[in-house]
């Protein structure tokens, strides 16, 4: 009775144990799952991508270009659009990894509807650096995925993909587009997409998977599935390259970017990367750096020499150091108390240059009057029927000049209000700087009331009170045309265009 009481408050526990358990064991065959993923590291020697993809000598880091390839800053052109153009590029050195995948990005674009010849990719024992297989070299060991855009069988089975390996003494039957060598094909259409076309191609566990990105998508890993050959065996180490060619049509084949990954097998470490380095280069490296040693002891020892004092204990300054390093060292509030005293400086003599070009502006100005003054006496003493017509064109001058001058005093006015509310903007503790600016703004409001005063008292002494000034009249303005005439002449018009249209 006492077990049964037990086992009921049991029974809901363990239903829930249960449930909790089947999610648990999924989860573990989850992680089991992606564990035998294999791991990927980018390899950056065997790769290139743009922007800024060439050096300044016009070659590609880690990369060979033959034939007619043209790199660029974001691209590599391996073909233009000429006829029985050939190119290609290939890495510099071979893989040491022995499972891999690579990302090819390219764009292939023609005016035609039928474009050739075609793009290949290649993974081969030794550089096919130029020959007849998408100008690259017959007879490889190795494989080439091939982009075959001309159709030379009649088959209409082009543009596809074609994946074939070689032993090195294999010829590739060209007249049946390899059909009779290929591992494996799709048919896909590749020329002329509004998005560059991507590749991935992946050798994992003997088994080579081709996937194609159709370029209708900017979706970068929108792929889908291409071909697959199980069971193929590879050079453990080889080039990566990737080649074109034209023929009697042509395309442009370019490359953006060429990514390789070094694929790892789960429990397997990857090799370091001391072990990817040949022996020649770390016997080259080595004797880089010890030269490289030898010169910095002896810059060493030249600068002891020239520098006895410096010379101490390891751990040990002198008090001059400690003392020189004070000195160049200044805290946030000097640092903004000097830049403050620096601005004030520069307002400062700015104001100045001002206040002195406007005492040059209105002595000029004074002589200018004066001697306008004395000129109109002389003409006035001389010839007293034509002192109302002189002075009056003398005192327009001097009007028109005074006015240039007022716009000028203004625009510079307004220069010194500015500078004045920067400066009262800065919140210096003292107030020396804006009384003097002050000061100088009001000598030049005073220079300029004693130039107004003066013109008004010209005028006043040469204009009479009774008489006011009146502009000229201008004459009758002349008519060019009178009715009648204009009447005539549309009349003859008239009748020359009838004329003309019953000749016509």
């Amino acid at each position: 009775h006492s077990s049964a009481k037990m086992a009921a408050p049991l029974a809901p526990l363990v239903l829930l144990l249960l449930a909790l358990g089947r999610p648990a064991l999924s989860g573990a065959q989850a992680t089991e799952g992606a564990a035998a993923a294999p791991h990927r590291r980018f390899e950056y020697k065997y790769s290139f991508k743009g922007p800024h993809l060439v050096q300044a000598d016009g070659t590609v880091p880690f990369w060979v270009h033959t034939g007619n390839a043209i790199p660029s800053a974001d691209q590599i052109r391996i073909t233009t659009s000429l006829k029985s153009q050939k190119g290609s590029v290939w890495t510099k050195n071979k893989s040491i990894f022995e499972y891999w995948e690579v990302e090819v990005t390219f764009r292939v674009t023609g005016r035609g509807r039928i474009g050739a010849d075609g793009l290949a990719i290649w993974f081969t024992e030794e550089q096919g650096l130029e020959g007849p297989v998408f100008g690259a070299a017959d007879k490889w060991n190795g494989v080439g995925i091939f982009f075959d855009s001309f159709d030379n069988d009649g088959k209409k089975n082009n543009p596809g993909v074609i994946v074939v390996g070689n032993n090195g003494k294999l010829l590739y039957d060209h007249q049946n587009d390899g059909s009779t060598q290929a591992l494996a094909s799709c048919q896909r259409d590749f020329r002329n997409k509004p998005y560059p076309v991507r590749v991935k191609i992946t050798y994992y566990q003997k088994t080579l998977t081709v996937l194609i990105n159709n370029g209708f998508t900017p979706d970068k890993e929108d792929y889908e599935f291409c071909a697959k050959v199980e069971d193929m065996v590879l050079p453990s180490q080889g080039y990566f390259g990737i080649s074109a060619a034209t023929g009697a049509l042509a395309d442009d084949h370019d490359v953006l970017s060429f990514l390789t990954f070094q694929l790892t097998e789960p429990g397997k470490e990857a090799p370091t990367p001391d072990a990817e380095i040949p022996q020649k280069d770390k016997e080259k490296y080595q004797e880089q750096f010890e030269h490289f040693q030898q010169e910095l002891d002896k810059k060493k020892e030249e600068f002891q020499r020239e520098h006895p004092d410096v010379q101490g204990q390891p751990g040990k300054k002198p008090l001059c150091f400690f003392l020189a390093a004070d000195d160049v060292f200044e805290t946030v509030s000097d640092r903004e108390l000097r830049q403050i005293f620096e601005g004030q400086n520069r307002i400062h003599l700015e104001i100045k240059q001002l206040n002195r070009q406007l005492d040059m502006i209105l002595d000029e100005q004074r002589k200018y009057v004066s001697a306008v003054t004395e000129e109109i006496a002389k003409r006035g003493a001389g010839s007293p029927g034509q002192q109302g017509q002189v002075s009056q064109q003398e005192i327009e001058t001097v009007v028109k000049t005074q006015e240039e001058v007022i716009r000028q005093v203004k625009e510079i006015r307004s220069s010194v209000t500015d500078a004045l509310r920067s400066i009262s903007g800065a919140q210096h503790p003292g107030s020396a700087g804006v009384y003097e600016t002050a000061q100088h703004f009001n000598d030049i409001k005073e220079h300029l009331h004693v130039v107004k005063r003066d013109i008004e008292h010209l005028v006043q002494r040469n204009t009479p009170s009774s008489e006011k000034q009146k502009c000229p009249e201008l004459p009758p303005f002349p008519s060019c045309l009178s009715t009648m005439h204009f009447f005539i002449f549309v009349a003859v018009q008239t009748v020359l265009f009838i004329g003309y249209v019953m000749y016509r």
